[in-house]
Order: structure tokens, then sequence, then C-alpha cells
């Protein structure tokens, strides 16, 4: 799939977009006192950023612990052939379970990276036999468990960095 352009975005953008991806209840008021427009032009410019794609979702960032699935785990998978013939049934079951948190395609020794939440262990086997293990084309899958978290987010670097 090839990359998409940059959006062509000036720094009123770039300070909305900071201010949200770290907190998008944030009131638009608030946010047009913080980057010096008015309400009115933070509305029409959070619309066209949602309408361009670059925001891509506004969700909560949920406790996985707290929801009874305190096991983070990172699985890498190995596959005969990369063709998307062959791999459409596990790209599609991989779009499909809820518990997959994250997926992608790597270079590498491994052809897919998913990050994946389980309650417990027999959650996370029950998980790799519907995922992986029936799929012919999936020579190997090797899987890490996430001992703790050193840092979560999604959160992507949209201001210049402060000079030293």
């Amino acid at each position: 799939m090839p990359a998409k352009a940059a959006a062509a975005l000036d720094g009123f953008d770039l300070a909305i977009l900071d201010i949200l991806q770290h907190d998008n209840t944030v009131p638009q008021r608030l946010i047009a006192q913080a980057v010096h427009l008015s309400a009115p032009a933070v509305q029409r410019r959070i619309q066209r950023l949602r309408e361009t794609g670059v925001i891509r979702a506004e969700a909560a960032q949920l406790d996985a612990a707290r929801l009874g699935r305190p096991l983070t785990l990172l699985v890498e998978v190995h596959v005969h052939d990369e063709h998307p013939r062959r791999t459409a049934g596990l790209h599609a079951r991989i779009a499909a379970e809820p518990a997959v948190q994250q997926c992608y395609a790597i270079t590498g020794e491994a052809d897919y990276l998913l990050v994946v939440t389980a309650a417990s262990m027999a959650d996370y086997d029950a998980l790799a036999e519907r995922l992986l293990r029936g799929d012919e084309n999936v020579r190997r899958f090797r899987t890490s468990v996430a001992l703790g978290c050193l840092k979560l987010g999604l959160q992507v670097p949209v201001l210049p960095d402060a000079p030293d």
C-alpha cells in the first residue's frame, strides 16, 4: 500500500493537533485561546483535519488490566508466501479480532508483528488457535509477553523540538 502524502498543515493546525492528541475532550473555546484563533476558526480546522484523514479517529484509551485483560503480548508471525491471495484470510481474521490492538507488516525475519491483549494465557492460546494455527500459510509464530509498560500512546510528534 503506497504511503499517503503528508497533509499541508500550518502552525495553527499543528498546535490544534498537539492539544487534541493529548486530550480530545478539551473544549474548542479553550483550544482557540491556546492557539490564538477564534472558536469558529478552530472548529473549521478540526472539521477539515477530520475530513482529510489527518485525524483518523477519536477514541478513549482504556486500561486493559482494569477491564480484565492484564496481558499484553507481542506476536511475530512468519508466513510461507506473502502474496495477497495467500494472506487474505489471515488479514481478515486479524482485522476482525478485537484482542489484536495493532498489526504491522514488517521487514526482517518475521512478516507481521501483532500487539495483543488477553485475559490469561489460556485466553491467548485460544486466540492463537483461531488466528494462526489453522492457517497453512503461517509457517510459525513467536510470542513475547510484556513484563511491563514503559510508555503507551499513539501520539505523533507534530511540534518542532524546543532548541537546547
